[in-house]
């Protein structure tokens, strides 16, 4: 789990990052899910976009996506989820204690 420290400083970094990914009318999907990870373990941090139309809440598409990539939730703001999950073999954050 992530302090809040750490969840601030994320947060800090992903201000600056366009939603590499679009929740649509699907919702979450196990496709999606396999894409997102594989994101997460190039780049560690993303933010996510949930589009108008998504019947799912914005909060059951982040527990979703937490639940299928195993990373963990910076933030929901507005119609934007932030995802850390550590990546193994490209490391760019060192997270403050």
């Amino acid at each position: 789990m992530l302090k809040g420290k750490q969840k601030r400083y994320l947060r800090s970094e992903a201000h600056h990052l366009s939603p590499i990914f679009q929740v649509g009318k699907g919702g979450v999907n196990e496709n999606m899910i396999k894409q997102i990870e594989e994101a997460l373990e190039k780049r560690e941090l993303m933010k996510i976009s949930v589009l108008q139309n998504c019947e799912w809440d914005k909060t059951e598409v982040a527990e979703a996506l937490v639940e299928g990539t195993g990373a963990e939730l910076v933030q929901v703001i507005g119609n934007t989820i932030v995802l850390y999950k550590e990546s193994k073999e490209n490391k760019q954050f060192t997270l403050p204690r």
